[in-house]
């Protein structure tokens, strides 16, 4: 059964925000209660995610995985732009006072923690993509055209939104200009494909890699 399933299936503008933004929402609820809800509501987050990925699919058609070469070489250069960059221009706030490490909350190669992290690494790589490019590069960008965005093939360039949705996406990040780099590479990669699921391919890479970076180095900034 699916409880939203009425809700998305009314509208197209519903079922592209409404999942997307009770994702959003989730977020804000990490760190509420109490300081280890930063990493179990994380997971809480992700497992919901699963569900909101699971309504939404028979009302967004354009969610559909694809692959292709230019989708990882966009994938892997995003993560390089997203590391590399980073000391090299200004944040527009202050870092947090105390990064997500699971191995300091939880004890050191805990199992809690490992477990924390491998949640983290799944859901931003296989439940944050569909859900983040339905919403930016299918529904925000198109809409912001043509309030009947579904008429507006995904193909078509329209450089004024581009400029607004990848800023807005990038501004959302802690990591801002990378963020908005990274949001007008997705977004290339959906004109030039004239599909969605190579954009969530892509980001799919690019947060799988940066896991595995953060959790090598110890570079819990960029989490």
């Amino acid at each position: 059964m699916r409880f939203l399933g009425k809700h998305l299936e009314k509208s197209p503008v519903h079922a592209r925000m409404i999942p997307f933004f009770i994702f959003l929402g989730m977020t804000f609820l990490q760190g509420e209660f109490g300081e280890a809800s930063r990493f179990w509501m994380y997971g809480v987050k992700t497992f919901v995610g699963v569900w909101l990925v699971y309504e939404m699919w028979p009302y967004t058609r354009e969610v559909r995985w694809a692959f292709s070469w230019e989708a990882v070489v966009v994938g892997v250069v995003v993560l390089l732009i997203w590391v590399g960059l980073d000391p090299y221009y200004a944040k527009m706030s202050k870092p947090p006072a105390k990064l997500w490490d699971p191995f300091e909350q939880f004890g050191q190669n805990s199992a809690a923690a490992w477990s924390i992290i491998v949640i983290r690494i799944v859901g931003s790589s296989l439940v944050v993509p569909p859900l983040e490019e339905v919403f930016y590069r299918s529904f925000l960008y198109r809409y912001l055209v043509k309030i009947d965005f579904l008429a507006m093939p995904l193909k078509q360039r329209h450089w004024l939104s581009f400029v607004v949705t990848s800023t807005i996406f990038g501004l959302v990040h802690y990591q801002w200009l990378a963020g908005m780099l990274c949001g007008m590479a997705y977004q290339w990669l959906v004109w030039r494909k004239d599909r969605l699921g190579d954009a969530m391919t892509a980001h799919a890479i690019t947060n799988f890699l940066l896991g595995i970076y953060v959790v090598w180095k110890g570079a819990w900034i960029f989490w």
